[in-house]
């Protein structure tokens, strides 16, 4: 198993929310989209058709209903495609292990919302856990949503995972460090692992440099 899978915290989890419960931040998190967009209203009868059927499917995937909820979520895309529906839909995807179709429709909800650091957390997470994994384009997305949410341990722990599968260590290091000074206790252990490993390479760097300095 590569190690990103191993390590990366909560990219298995991701469900989605009606509009007024919280976004959680902490371990074993929902990774949740709100069931609104910028341009609702009340008396348009296709955007409330569209969040009756985004709001019924957030049941079901709560009932743990994966299909019926992937169905509703369809409907709700066919009718208005927003960055709440095509998010939620995403989720369905990743559970039932369709990760094309996963990565398919959170590119889509990060064109039509773009500062969503849960789309692009999410994203990273197809792209590793497919079977043609892309660390580079999951790498790309982490830092992206680092930047997005900066003060997201889980964020900042997942991307550490990343960069140090990726051999990165001392920008690794780096995040494993901000994701425990953020709460993320279980990042000490990385932290020494990935502090083993730079003085191990450097250390090898420094005899290997002593050979070519020796007449």
């Amino acid at each position: 198993m590569p190690m990103w899978r191993s390590s990366i915290s909560r990219f298995a989890r991701p469900l989605a929310r009606p509009a007024t419960r919280p976004r959680a931040l902490v371990l074993n998190s929902r990774r949740w989209a709100t069931s609104t967009t910028p341009h609702s209203t009340a008396s348009d009868p296709a955007e409330v058709e569209a969040l009756r059927c985004l709001e019924l499917g957030t049941s079901k995937l709560e009932d743990g209903d994966v299909l019926a909820a992937k169905e509703l979520y369809l409907r709700s895309t066919e009718i208005r495609r927003t960055a709440s529906s095509l998010f939620n839909l995403g989720v369905t995807h990743y559970h039932l292990k369709e990760f094309d179709e996963a990565i398919a429709s959170w590119k889509e909800a990060i064109v039509l919302q773009p500062s969503s650091p849960d789309a692009h957390t999410n994203l990273a997470s197809a792209y590793l856990m497919s079977p043609m994994a892309r660390p580079d384009l999951a790498l790309k997305h982490l830092e992206i949503a680092s930047t997005l949410s900066p003060e997201d341990p889980e964020i900042a722990f997942n991307l550490a995972a990343v960069l140090e599968a990726t051999g990165k260590l001392e920008e690794a290091l780096e995040q494993y460090k901000l994701s425990k000074d953020q709460g993320i206790e279980r990042a000490s252990l990385h932290i020494r692992n990935v502090s083993a490993k730079i003085l191990g390479r450097r250390m090898k760097e420094a005899e290997e440099a002593e050979k070519k300095a020796a007449p």
